[in-house]
């Protein structure tokens, strides 16, 4: 009987062994932890060299080349897009080494009549007597609004918010793609250089009401998580124009986020910024 009972003693603790070795394996194994925030998957992206987009509304080719980490020039030519570079909803866009076939877009000619009508008025319908001009009142005019002060401008590069740098560029694939600046709900964001506003919306995820400005063949800005914004695609804007009003849509707290990209590549903006 003892040596019985002694024999049911092991395996239970052979039993237990095994059950901890287990759970200690589960434990220690190679198990990632994702971020799966809207934020950080959109900073987080890498170049995709692969399969295709669809475009949607409200997409503009600027747009999806900063979405998937590509320079626009390069995938305007990947898919043979001329300029000025317009898509439209529905039309492929490839990243693979595959060319999508060339987009011809149709217009129909203009109809011209024949014998165009011509209207001409009564004799009985033309006064004799000129009628008394009634000149309207000019309209108010509003109180200037306070000027703001202009930015520092080094290198054609301006801050586009004054405010503390909350976080900074990281190069390591997988965390900040430009720096967050902090600030105050509707403060103004500024245009940190001359350039022509490509897109204006909230398509991209993890970056709110966004802008992204082409300033020349090289170099794209962006600014996210607005409230609200002052400018439109293809509107011309000037370093410290007032482009939108400083927000927190997508993401937790008020604050600008500022990238620079040269040539589809995010770059660190504190090396183009002027010292402060």
């Amino acid at each position: 009987m003892i040596e019985h009972a002694f024999s049911r003693q092991l395996a239970v603790l052979g039993l237990c062994s095994l059950l901890l070795a287990g759970c200690a394996g589960k434990q220690s194994g190679t198990v990632q932890v994702v971020d799966r925030s809207p934020g950080h998957a959109a900073q987080s992206r890498q170049p995709v060299t692969q399969g295709q987009y669809v475009v949607q509304r409200g997409d503009t080719l600027y747009s999806i080349a900063f979405r998937f980490g590509w320079d626009w020039k390069a995938l305007a030519a990947r898919n043979q897009i001329a300029p000025p570079y317009l898509i439209r909803p529905g039309q492929v866009i490839r990243f693979d080494g595959q060319q999508a076939a060339p987009q011809i877009v149709r217009t129909a000619p203009p109809v011209i009549p024949r014998n165009p009508p011509v209207v001409s008025q009564p004799p009985s319908a033309v006064p004799s007597v000129s009628a008394p001009v009634v000149v309207a009142p000019p309209p108010a005019s509003k109180p200037p609004s306070p000027p703001i002060a202009p930015p520092k401008v080094v290198g054609g590069w301006a801050w586009p918010a004054s405010g503390a740098v909350l976080s900074r560029f990281a190069s390591n694939g997988s965390l900040n793609k430009g720096i967050d600046i902090a600030g105050e709900l509707g403060q103004p964001v500024l245009a940190a250089s001359d350039g022509s506003v490509v897109y204006a919306g909230s398509g991209l995820r993890g970056y709110g009401e966004l802008v992204i400005i082409k300033h020349n063949d090289i170099y794209v800005s962006a600014y996210g998580h607005n409230r609200r914004l002052l400018v439109k695609e293809g509107q011309r804007v000037k370093a410290g124009q007032a482009i939108a009003e400083m927000g927190s849509t997508g993401t937790d707290r008020v604050k600008l986020h500022f990238e620079i990209r040269r040539q589809g590549k995010p770059v660190d903006p504190l090396q183009y910024l002027p010292r402060r």
